[in-house]
């Protein structure tokens, strides 16, 4: 499996709707359902890291702007 840390928004994302579809259909072992939930736990970790960065982002150009017009 991929390191977690690396993936992008978007390839978290992807792989946590997967990981979330595997579960729902189930008949998994309980070892292979705690594994594959853990997983989905990183990658949706992972995703709201993502998230965060952009919020920040957004919050820093529009105090930016704030700070840019004219009182």
């Amino acid at each position: 499996m991929a390191e977690i840390a690396d993936f992008g928004y978007e390839r978290a994302r992807d792989e946590l709707v997967g990981v979330v579809k595997i579960l729902e259909q189930g008949g998994l072992d309980l070892d292979e359902s705690l594994a594959l939930w853990e997983r989905g736990e990183a990658l949706a970790s992972r995703c709201e890291e993502h998230l965060a960065g952009a919020r920040r982002r957004v919050e820093d150009a529009l105090h930016r702007t704030d700070l840019e017009e004219p009182q």
